[in-house]
């Protein structure tokens, strides 16, 4: 192993950390490859027919979570149109070093829902308060007392009344559907996060089937195409109930009114994948983008569970594969290599190649395996980035970006976000329009980049 090792990094990067950037590029590599993944399904779906089991769907719902309320109203019609039997579990939100922001988290959840639920056709509140807390509980009493079929039959009546604080109603479908006495709840609960547990992940509104994870609404249309090709769709010529939102760029441009915060990190894959996109979208629309990157959030000392790492590695590069975009030739930039590429990143912005620096290593860390923590790996990043490796030498290592770093950190925490990628669009007095996290939201933005240029329009 050392030899294999001392032939890709070299020998004077034989240190603690190099070797753990290598194991774990070689882990990641391998546990997401597109041919694991083949052999993982065809071997799972090989013992399914042997055993003569149904497709078995599980479902994981977490009452006070936005998202889970809009997957809440998917399940009727998702149980019903594929051949599977859905089984339902009541849990919490992500717990320990899962759980980096929770009350962060179930604020965006609550404000995230709110603009994604028109366009899928579902309801949530505008502005969705917090819940009330004895609401929850009473909500809980009901969904704990179900089998599978009781919640799918219940849940999204359950959160219609939760989210709009109906109490009245609530206390109706308890007697419609019967509930536990409250003390019991904790231990429905509790079964449910081990099952979670066991099965290797941390989340609400979290869907599972055969060694994969679906998060909610946001990738059921993975879960529906699998389905499909294993022959479970029972309408076939019919859409997707949650097909995948496109990016719709529309007609109209900006003068340069609107501003796009972006916030990315070097050792995100989501960043990664959505990168240039946010780039190319930025140059299409017109609006000025403003690139505000971030340390990674294990190097703010945020602590990342493994369960956690392998889920967000193996849905980037489902993500990736979805939309063609190069990802998955990894090699781990964490610690040093991020460190002196942003050493960088104050002098590529006085030559205008900031942007083009932070997407030149993005490329090589993540699409084509350049060990960028020697010098041979760093130098290709900064001449595909258009700068001189010569004068790049003099400069790195330098400290004048950790300031700006934290500055960025800090405004991005103002807004209510916390993860990488985050976009935020501002109108030309500097005020939020949009603030979402994910790169999968960027069809939202488009969205709204479009509805504020054709509100400007009008008399």
């Amino acid at each position: 192993m050392a030899k294999q090792f001392a032939e890709q990094g070299g020998a004077a990067t034989m240190n603690p950390g190099a070797i753990f950037r290598w194991l774990s590029s070689k882990v990641i590599k391998r546990l997401m490859s597109p041919e694991r993944l083949v052999k993982q399904r065809s071997k799972t779906e090989k013992l399914r027919r042997r055993l003569g089991d149904k497709h078995i769907v599980e479902y994981f719902h977490q009452i006070d979570d936005g998202y889970s309320y809009l997957a809440a109203q998917a399940l009727k019609r998702f149980s019903e149109r594929y051949d599977i039997e859905l089984r339902c579990h009541l849990v919490s939100g992500p717990q320990g070093k899962n759980s980096a922001e929770p009350d962060l988290l179930l604020a965006l959840s609550r404000y995230d829902s709110s603009h994604l639920a028109a366009h899928y056709g579902l309801e949530f509140p505008v502005h969705g308060a917090v819940p009330e807390a004895a609401l929850v509980e009473l909500g809980s009493m009901i969904l704990a007392a179900q089998d599978s079929q009781g919640f799918i039959d219940c849940a999204a009546e359950v959160g219609a009344a939760l989210w709009a604080g109906d109490r009245p109603k609530l206390k109706a479908l308890a007697k419609q559907y019967g509930c536990v006495l409250s003390g019991e709840i904790a231990a429905h609960v509790e079964s449910g996060n081990t099952r979670r547990a066991v099965l290797r992940h941390y989340s609400g509104a979290m869907f599972y089937y055969g060694h994969e994870w679906y998060w909610g609404i946001d990738r059921l249309h993975y879960l529906e195409k699998r389905l499909a090709e294993l022959g479970a769709d029972t309408q076939t010529h019919q859409s997707l109930l949650m097909p995948r939102p496109e990016i719709e760029l529309g007609d109209l441009r900006d003068d340069g009114r609107l501003t796009l915060e972006f916030y990315p990190s070097l050792r995100s894959p989501y960043t990664a994948i959505v990168f240039d996109k946010v780039v190319e979208l930025a140059n299409d629309t017109g609006v000025v983008l403003s690139v505000r990157p971030v340390l990674p959030m294990v190097m703010r000392g945020v602590p990342a569970t493994r369960e956690k790492g392998l889920y967000i590695f193996s849905d980037a590069s489902r993500e990736a594969r979805e939309c063609h975009i190069p990802f998955g030739n990894f090699y781990d930039p964490i610690g040093d290599p991020v460190r002196r590429c942003y050493s960088l990143y104050p002098w590529a912005c006085e030559h205008g190649k900031g942007t083009a620096l932070l997407s030149s290593f993005l490329g090589a860390a993540f699409a084509e395996g350049i060990n960028t923590n020697n010098d041979k790996g760093l130098k290709k990043v900064i001449e595909k980035a258009g700068l001189s490796w010569d004068e790049a030498k003099t400069i790195i290592g330098q400290k004048s970006w950790e300031p700006l770093l934290e500055a960025n950190r800090l405004a991005m925490y103002g807004a209510g976000l916390w993860g990488v990628p985050s976009l935020r669009l501002l109108n030309e007095k500097g005020e939020q329009l949009l603030g979402i996290w994910g790169q999968d939201r960027l069809w939202l933005v488009a969205q709204e980049i479009q509805h504020q240029l054709a509100a400007r329009q009008q008399p």
